[in-house]
C-alpha cells in the first residue's frame, strides 16, 4: 500500500515496485492520473489474483476550480476558454452539490484510459480526434462541500464513489450546470479496495523487508470458512466443498477459505446447490 506521488503514473509506480522489492508479479488496484496523489494498492505476488474480487469502492479529497474549461476536464489540459463564475451561497452550492449523489450516468473525460474502438482515448484525443464518449453507470455514495471561496472561485470537496467514477467529469459537469466552467485542480484518494491512506507507505520506502498487509484486511466483511486439514487438501486440489451452515451467505459473492492455521486459502463461489466453487486456490496441488 503506497502514497503515490503526483508525477508518476501507476504504471510507473508498479515498476518503481518491482525494482526495489525484487519482484516480478505485481499489480496495482485502480489507475491514478499522474497528477493525483495518494492511496494506490500494490498486490504482491499471488495476491494479484485478488484485485477483481475486492471492494472498489474508492474516497478522495478534491478541489475544483470554477470559470474554465479544458481539455482534460483539469489543470493539467489547455484551457480552452474562461468565464465568470456566479457569486453563490456556500449553501446553494451544497444544494447543487446533492444533485450529483446516488446512480448516474456519467460520461468520461475524453483524456481519459477507456477504451474506444480497442484503443485508449486518452490517445485518440491526443491526435485531435473529435470523441463521444458514451455515458456509464457510477454512483456517488457521498459528496460534501468542504470549502468554498467564493473570491477565487474554488470549492473543496470530499467524495465517497464507486469504481469507474471520475471526479474530473464531475467537476466539468459542476460547470456545466453554473454555466461558466469548471475543471479539477487537485485530487487525493483516501482510501481505495478497503484501505486508508494512514495504511499507505512512500513509495521511495519499499524495500524486500517492507512488511506486507494481510490480504484478508482487504476481504473485509466478507465471510469467511477455516478448512480442516482434511477440507484444506480437498481444496488444494480444486474441489468443491459443501457450505457451511455456520456462515450466512446470502448476497454473498465469494467466501474467503482460510487454511487451517488462518492464512488465507484462497476464494470461492457459493453455488445454487449449496457448495463452495473454488475461484482463486493458493497453494494448488494440481
Amino acid at each position: 500500500m503506497i502514497n503515490k506521488p503526483a508525477g508518476c503514473t501507476s504504471h510507473d509506480c508498479v515498476a518503481i515496485a518491482r525494482r526495489l522489492l525484487g519482484i516480478r508479479r505485481v499489480g496495482h488496484g485502480g489507475t491514478l492520473d499522474p497528477a493525483v496523489t495518494g492511496v494506490l494498492p500494490l498486490a504482491i505476488g499471488p495476491a494479484t489474483r485478488l484485485l477483481p474480487y475486492l471492494d472498489g469502492t474508492k474516497a478522495y479529497l478534491g478541489r475544483i476550480q470554477l470559470g474554465l474549461n479544458t481539455d482534460s476536464d483539469d489543470l493539467s489540459g489547455e484551457v480552452l476558454n474562461e468565464n465568470p463564475w456566479p457569486l453563490l451561497k456556500k449553501e446553494q452550492l451544497e444544494d447543487l452539490l446533492s444533485l450529483f449523489c446516488g446512480e448516474q450516468m456519467q460520461r468520461p473525460p475524453n483524456v481519459s484510459a477507456v477504451h474506444i474502438d480497442g484503443e485508449r482515448a486518452y490517445k485518440r484525443a491526443r491526435r485531435g480526434e473529435q470523441l463521444q464518449i458514451p455515458p456509464r453507470p457510477v454512483t456517488i455514495h457521498h459528496l460534501k462541500l468542504l470549502e468554498w471561496n467564493v473570491a477565487e472561485g474554488n470549492l473543496a470537496i470530499e467524495l465517497r464513489c464507486s469504481a469507474g467514477t471520475y471526479v474530473r467529469s464531475i467537476a466539468r459537469d459542476l460547470g456545466e450546470r453554473l454555466g461558466c466552467g469548471a475543471a479539477l485542480a487537485e485530487l487525493q484518494r483516501t482510501s481505495a479496495l478497503g484501505f486508508e491512506l494512514n495504511q499507505a507507505i512512500p513509495l521511495e520506502a519499499l524495500q524486500p523487508s517492507t512488511p506486507l498487509l494481510d490480504p484478508l484486511l482487504a476481504l473485509g466483511a466478507r465471510p469467511q470458512l477455516k478448512l480442516d486439514t482434511a477440507q484444506w487438501q480437498a481444496w488444494c486440489r480444486g474441489q468443491r466443498l459443501p457450505a457451511s451452515s455456520a456462515v450466512d451467505y446470502q448476497n454473498c459473492d465469494v467466501v474467503a477459505m482460510l487454511r487451517p492455521d488462518g492464512s488465507l486459502a484462497g476464494l470461492a463461489h457459493p453455488t445454487s446447490t449449496g457448495e463452495l466453487q473454488p475461484r482463486v486456490v493458493f497453494d494448488a496441488a494440481g
